[in-house]
């Protein structure tokens, strides 16, 4: 894929995992125009979840999107989760994540937890495909268990992540390794406070060149 077709794949996932309201449903129809660029293994699923969007009733939708991604730990979207669960650990790996943004002159409102998954997206999308990209392979593992787990909850927005992961290389041998051991563990538990990174309240961000930027929502960790 190209630098430009990245840039749309990304921010059109991006755009579908935020909450869904009506700014979400009115860019239905650019981000549809857009995916149709798109290889097949990106575009196909990313035009499933556009059309399951613009043809369920949005209280349905906004319903379906809480259960999914407020009540289950395998679900949610904040990829440090994966890895460190509610531990000590995360609290200095999202500090990395803010300082990789820095170096790149990303600079989050302080109400943003900086490895929510469309805020990594957008990144990648927006300011620096390779440094955006790397970041998600950090945490390919996360990315992948959060992938099976919305397919094994037939959640409609598995579409978006087989639409991401199709952008990043096949899992190698360890990574599979670490996808099996997270299936079987989950989330490392130690109930800790991670200030100053509290509960994020996702807000609009400013408009991209050519998709707008998403409206996030935070989802329980």
């Amino acid at each position: 894929m190209n630098r430009d077709q990245l840039t749309i794949a990304w921010q059109s996932a991006s755009l579908l995992l935020g909450y869904p309201d009506e700014t979400v449903l009115g860019q239905l129809d650019m981000i549809r125009s857009a995916s149709r660029a798109l290889p097949s293994a990106v575009g196909a699923p990313i035009l499933g979840v556009v059309h399951h969007l613009g043809t369920t009733p949005l209280t349905h939708l906004q319903a379906d999107y809480v259960e999914t991604f407020d009540t289950r730990r395998r679900c949610n979207l904040f990829l440090t989760y994966f890895a460190h669960g509610d531990t000590r650990k995360r609290g200095m790996a999202l500090l990395r994540f803010k300082q990789t943004y820095l170096r790149s002159g990303f600079l989050l409102d302080e109400s943003e937890l900086p490895d929510h998954l469309c805020v990594v997206l957008e990144f990648a999308a927006t300011i620096d495909q390779q440094v955006g990209r790397e970041l998600m392979l950090d945490h390919r593992a996360g990315l992948e268990l959060l992938r099976l787990s919305l397919r094994d909850a037939q959640s409609p927005w598995a579409g978006v992540l087989d639409a991401v992961t199709a952008t990043l290389p096949a899992l190698r041998g360890d990574q599979t390794d670490a996808v099996r051991r997270l299936a079987a563990a989950g989330p490392p538990e130690e109930e800790v406070g991670l200030a100053p990174f509290a509960q994020p309240q996702f807000s609009p961000s400013a408009s991209a060149a050519d998709l707008p930027m998403p409206t996030f929502r935070g989802a329980r960790a």
